[in-house]
């Protein structure tokens, strides 16, 4: 659960537990990020308030990377222009504050069977995609799981090489900053933050979905 209101969150939590969820809170997108790349979850219960990253953004995002991923947004937004973008953004399922316990466990037991069902019609006769996200051609390429590559310059092929080698982990700036070659003391650390966004947008051009997260307070993970 992703929720800022330490209060709403703790209880929250508590009462999934004992409702019998495997329930772990967080105050922010960033630290969800940070803890999602390690071990991801079934489902991700997210309100829209959130410091920095919005609810619907993380839900937007965590839809693109992450198919098999059930999202409940519990929010205090009741109109119904915002329930709609909410489920346009993807989420499987959205609430209004204040949430009965029984209620969310429900939804959370729809989703997850949803989540379990099998595909359907003639998937089984599709070929099969490469298994992960990987690094090719001495580094120099970038490819995704389903088969896409991506070239990339020196400066994205040592940031992208930096993140594989701390896969699971966030890579911190300083990190990134000594793979690029530079001096922590002598670096525009805007640089980093500009090859994100570069290789964001390459990869959005042709189709893939990069798993890459800034962790605030700390550098960049990416989600594989």
């Amino acid at each position: 659960m992703i929720e800022d209101d330490e209060d709403i969150r703790a209880e929250t939590v508590f009462a999934l537990g004992e409702l019998g969820f495997d329930a772990e809170g967080f105050g922010d997108a960033s630290s969800f990020y940070k803890a999602f790349a390690v071990q991801p979850c079934d489902i991700a219960v997210v309100d829209i308030g959130l410091p920095g990253e919005s609810g619907l953004a993380v839900v937007s995002h965590l839809r693109a990377v992450q198919r098999r991923l059930g999202l409940v947004l519990v929010t205090a937004r009741g109109e119904l222009e915002d329930r709609l973008l909410g489920l346009r953004e993807g989420a499987d399922a959205y609430l209004v504050k204040p949430v009965n316990m029984l209620e969310l466990a429900e939804t959370l037991n729809a989703v997850g069977r949803r989540l379990t069902v099998a595909p359907q019609g003639n998937a089984a006769t599709l070929p099969a995609a490469p298994a992960d996200w990987r690094l090719l051609e001495g580094d120099w390429i970038l490819g995704d799981p389903e088969g896409r590559q991506m070239a990339l310059t020196t400066s994205e092929r040592a940031f992208l090489a930096c993140l594989f080698r701390q896969r699971g982990t966030a890579a911190s700036r300083d990190d990134l900053i000594r793979a690029l070659g530079g001096d922590v003391f002598d670096f525009d650390e805007h640089r980093i933050d500009a090859i994100a966004s570069r290789l964001r947008r390459k990869a959005a051009k042709l189709g893939m979905r990069l798993p890459l997260h800034s962790v605030r307070g700390t550098g960049y993970v990416l989600a594989i």
